[in-house]
């Protein structure tokens, strides 16, 4: 990956791509939202610890959790349930 290129979750099989790191309680409350989530809306998701990888790493270090809906930056810090639901709900 180089500057300015975008970060593509849009080809994973998951709809919902949550970035974390370890030791981030802000990480585990939105993983569990997302799971409770996904859950209900029968969606599948991902989480990746952005500090396996540094581009990652470099552009979400602030801003983490970071969840993706359908390849596009849904939230960060925190994830609103009603908000993901409607995401999700929506089609691709």
């Amino acid at each position: 990956m180089k500057d300015g290129d975008v970060v593509e979750f849009a080809e994973w099989r998951e709809r919902v791509v949550v970035l974390t790191r370890r030791g981030c309680h802000l990480c585990d409350e939105a993983v569990e939202q997302v799971a409770a989530v996904c859950a209900e809306t029968g969606e599948e998701y991902a989480v990746v610890d952005i500090d396996g990888d540094p581009e990652l790493r470099r552009l979400y270090t602030d801003q983490v959790p970071v969840t993706f809906v359908d390849g596009a930056q849904h939230d960060f810090w925190r994830v609103d349930p009603v908000r993901l639901t409607a995401a999700l709900k929506r089609t691709r």
